[in-house]
């Protein structure tokens, strides 16, 4: 089966181990891109490389889950550098802090948010719910404590309003550690276009090469023209 995790020897370096997390965080297995800790846990233990490089693109899932991939990834012997290749949200983000390099372009984006759930049951039950999501919250608070020069209320409050954290913005508040500088790249259409002007202009310089030089004064051009030679 197809993964949209994957552990893979990287391009880099020879002694740096890829992995791909491109999928939802959760321990059930609902499509081919879902990974959880369980699956990390079992292949991180085959890695024998001293780097580790975890690209992320995920809009996340379960804490549990997500907190479990953290942890692992911290105990790495190595060192560990996470990327994130465009969003890494909610459960994503709290892995995405497990790299001691932390890599944005400009065009990925974070996004932090409070634990939420769905929950039945009388005004009692929906207390004591509300206690354990704001338990349930906290250690995520304290992953990004680790690395961001914020103080726990302010991490706190961006949560609360689910906020959205540029390449800028996450490097300014110690959530990354680099912003990468992406290369401008031609799109095909403009390859193609490029091409067919330098060959257009090829041409236009063989016919004009293949054509004698004109001698005609020009105001002699313009009085047959118009009938005025000779005025």
């Amino acid at each position: 089966m197809k993964k949209f995790y994957e552990f893979k020897p990287s391009s880099e370096s020879d002694d740096t181990t890829e992995l791909i997390i491109h999928g939802d965080i959760t321990s059930m297995k609902w499509e081919e891109s879902d990974v959880g800790s369980f699956d990390i846990a079992k292949e991180l233990k085959e890695v024998k490389t001293s780097n580790l490089l975890v690209r992320i693109n995920s809009y996340g899932g379960e804490v549990s889950q997500g907190l479990g991939i953290y942890n692992l990834l911290r105990s790495f012997q190595g060192k560990v550098t996470t990327i994130n290749d465009g969003f890494a949200c909610s459960a994503a983000s709290v892995i995405y802090m497990a790299g001691v390099k932390r890599v944005m372009p400009r065009s990925a984006l974070l996004m932090i948010h409070n634990a939420a759930t769905i929950a039945w049951g009388d005004s009692n039950d929906f207390i004591k719910m509300a206690d354990t999501l704001a338990k349930v919250t906290q250690p995520s608070v304290e992953v990004y404590k680790s690395v961001s020069n914020l103080s726990e209320a302010e991490i706190k409050k961006m949560m609360d309003d689910e906020t959205w954290i540029s390449a800028d913005e996450a490097l300014k508040y110690g959530f990354a550690t680099h912003i990468v500088e992406q290369e401008p790249t031609q799109s095909l259409e403009n390859h193609y276009l490029r091409k067919v002007v330098m060959e257009l202009k090829t041409l236009k310089n063989q016919q004009t090469a293949a054509t004698p030089p004109m001698h005609e004064d020009l105001d002699e051009v313009w009085g047959n023209y118009f009938g005025t030679k000779g005025e």
